[in-house]
């Protein structure tokens, strides 16, 4: 399985379409491992590129603070899973909770 997350200066950034870098992981959620990880700077934000990119990439799920409905929808459309409203913390820790089970989303930090 692939997860990405937006991330500034390491941690999840508070939007979606505005981050220096995405975090890519393979996970193995069965054995809770981190096969790889790579950090990709992301094509410029417009409506629509970054869940088309996301997609091309492979990607599985996408967790992120906040993200507008729109790009949800296009990412649900590509069978890309969305957790939204998580706190901006540290990937690695994301990671570590997203692998036990025990990543806690909440209100989406995105109003549009």
């Amino acid at each position: 399985m692939k997860i990405a997350m937006p991330l500034i200066a390491n941690k999840v950034s508070q939007h979606f379409g505005h981050s220096e870098n995405f975090l890519f992981a393979d996970v193995d959620k069965n054995s809770k491992t981190v096969i790889s990880k790579q950090l990709v700077i992301p094509p410029p934000h417009e409506p629509g590129v970054l869940p088309k990119w996301l997609k091309e990439m492979g990607v599985n799920c996408l967790i992120t603070c906040g993200i507008g409905q729109r790009a949800v929808d296009l990412l649900n459309q590509s069978d890309v899973n969305v957790i939204a409203g998580i706190e901006p913390q540290d990937a690695d820790e994301v990671i570590k909770q997203f692998l036990n089970d025990e990543l806690v989303s909440g209100k989406n930090a995105c109003d549009h």
